[in-house]
């Protein structure tokens, strides 16, 4: 039972595609399936909607969320209404989405469910918080482009899955998936720069020493770079940034003298939005970026079919990514179940 041992030392894990279709829905359903037989008590929820029998994104089959009985899960009142299962209703939400309001069920059969859960990271840390107390882990089944439920400020742990969805080349494949998990690698600050930091959520900000301590320099985002680029490093080279990096900031770093003299520090890896080859280049001339947390990657799942139908040679695809990466890296269609 591959990695699943691992898992059992954390409260909640997100599972997280480097695109639609990469596997992690099959993912989910085997972590679902050893926890069973572990007899652990678990709660199971999305971000949006998932658990479809087409991709609304794709138009392609996907696989469905099976569960056991004695398992609690969080829907949308009108997908609530679709279950192929027998539960009963635990709490219905005052919170509401585009579905309805999300709904808590016990399941007392076995069944497929389809999964729409909360739709802010603020509502799904409250979620887990609440569920806590009443099961042994909470897994939460990510959504496309929506890797921040993945920060560590929400989920324990993270499951990643990849594939042939991102290219029919496997060194490609190997390259996309290698970064994302330097990212989740990249080193967190001193205890004492956490705690000075942790409590800004907005702006940019020159930190000035070792400890952590800062000016806000009244810059609301970087998005607003074009009209601040000459107040940006007016008071230093190391900037903690509470929301996005992007790769204005990293090319305007390009055209100044000694990229390795800066420093950006940023909450976790869901932040970074610059792209792999502006974030390789500043990495790669000395460059620093520092993560308030970071995040646990438990594992790696690998699906060599791609959603427009081709298909990757499997072995090579595990072994490179294997030799690349230093993470249990498996297909769940081979693994024993």
């Amino acid at each position: 039972m591959p990695f699943v041992e691992e898992i059992l030392n954390y409260k909640s894990i997100s599972f997280v595609g480097m695109d639609k279709n990469a596997g992690k829905t099959e993912a989910l359903n085997y972590v679902i399936s050893r926890l069973h037989f572990f007899n652990k008590k678990i709660a199971v929820t999305s971000i949006g909607i998932d658990g479809e029998t087409l991709d609304q994104v794709t138009a392609t089959s996907k696989p469905k969320v099976f569960i056991y009985p004695n398992t609690l899960f969080v829907t949308s009142e009108k997908l609530y209404n679709s279950k192929q299962i027998v539960s009963a209703i635990v709490d219905l939400s005052h919170y509401a989405t585009s579905l309805g309001r999300l709904v808590t069920a016990e399941t007392v059969s076995y069944g497929n469910v389809m999964l729409s859960g909360p739709t802010n990271s603020a509502w799904l840390k409250d979620l887990i918080l609440s569920f806590k107390q009443k099961c042994d882990i909470c897994l939460i089944d990510g959504a496309l482009s929506r890797k921040s439920f993945a920060s560590p400020s929400i989920t324990d742990a993270m499951i990643l899955s990849t594939g042939a969805v991102i290219s029919g080349n496997i060194e490609k494949i190997t390259d996309k998936t290698k970064f994302m998990y330097d990212m989740t690698k990249l080193p967190s600050v001193s205890e004492d720069m956490l705690q000075q930091l942790s409590n800004i959520e907005y702006g940019i900000h020159a930190v000035i020493d070792k400890e952590g301590n800062s000016v806000d320099l009244q810059i609301p985002s970087l998005l607003m770079l074009d009209k601040y680029r000459d107040k940006i490093f007016s008071m230093g080279k190391t900037l903690y940034i509470p929301g996005m990096i992007t790769d204005k900031l990293l090319e305007l770093i390009k055209m100044r003298k000694n990229p390795e003299e800066y420093t950006l520090i940023t909450k976790d890896f869901t932040h970074i939005f610059s792209s792999v080859v502006n974030t390789r280049w500043f990495l790669s001339k000395g460059g620093k970026i520092l993560c308030l947390y970071q995040t646990k990657l438990l594992a790696i799942t690998a699906n060599p079919i791609s959603p427009l139908g081709f298909k990757v040679d499997n072995k090579a695809m595990l072994s490179s990514l294997r030799e690349n990466i230093d993470l249990p890296i498996y297909n769940i269609r081979d693994i024993d179940l």
